[in-house]
């Protein structure tokens, strides 16, 4: 059995699985001279739905 290569998905669709699951995105950025640190930023973001997070 295989898979199909040139398999659609409707972006719709993929919002829809990403928000009833939940997407957690971290990142970190840092700004540096000379091997010093000058800014770190850290980001954190969860993106779900509010029927989602009741659940919980």
């Amino acid at each position: 059995m295989t898979a199909p290569r040139d398999r659609e998905v409707a972006l719709v669709d993929l919002l829809d699985r990403l928000l009833a699951g939940g997407v957690m995105i971290t990142g970190d950025i840092t700004i540096s001279l000379a091997e010093v640190d000058l800014v770190h930023v850290s980001l954190r973001a969860l993106i779900s739905s509010v029927q989602t997070l009741v659940e919980s």
